[in-house]
């Protein structure tokens, strides 16, 4: 088994972001929501800096990504990282890479002082509800999420 490299993305990287995100989508199967384009993720990831990017690199190649931003908890009184996305193409899978990507952040966050380390999963997605469960997280039971999507967000606007 060779080690996963983990690095910051760089511009460069946007073609290989976008061919994720799209391989996610469609493992999730949300593909029709797919909406980024190149342009999008360039000007949201490093032009308005609203969201950090790691590339995963073994074997010569890129393999996965892990995307994530921070948010804040009034309770706590400092921020958190929420994980948005963690991806390993499944021919690099069950070689301990999707760890590691959660092992990195993890250091990040105790490294800047985070209080919590957050993502979300669908309820659907045994294999990765039971690898979460195996690093020691928690299921927010009592929380659900709710979304406005932006005709929404457009209409409540008004």
């Amino acid at each position: 088994m060779s080690q996963l490299l983990i690095r910051p993305a760089t511009l460069e990287d946007i073609p290989m972001i976008l061919v994720f995100i799209r391989e996610l989508a469609d493992y999730e199967k949300l593909s029709g929501q797919v909406t980024a384009t190149e342009e999008i993720l360039t000007e949201w990831i490093f032009e308005k800096q609203c969201a950090e990017v790691l590339i995963g690199e073994a074997e010569g190649q890129c393999v996965g990504y892990a995307l994530f931003f921070y948010n804040f908890s009034t309770f706590l009184g400092r921020a958190g990282i929420y994980i948005e996305d963690v991806y390993v193409r499944p021919a690099h899978r069950q070689k301990g890479y999707g760890k590691t990507f959660f092992r990195y952040i993890a250091g990040l966050c105790r490294d800047r002082g985070c209080g919590r380390l957050e993502w979300a999963c669908l309820d659907w997605n045994k294999p990765s509800i039971d690898f979460y469960l195996s690093m020691g997280a928690e299921p927010m039971g009592d929380w659900t999420i709710y979304r406005l999507n932006e005709s929404s967000i457009k209409k409540l606007a008004e």
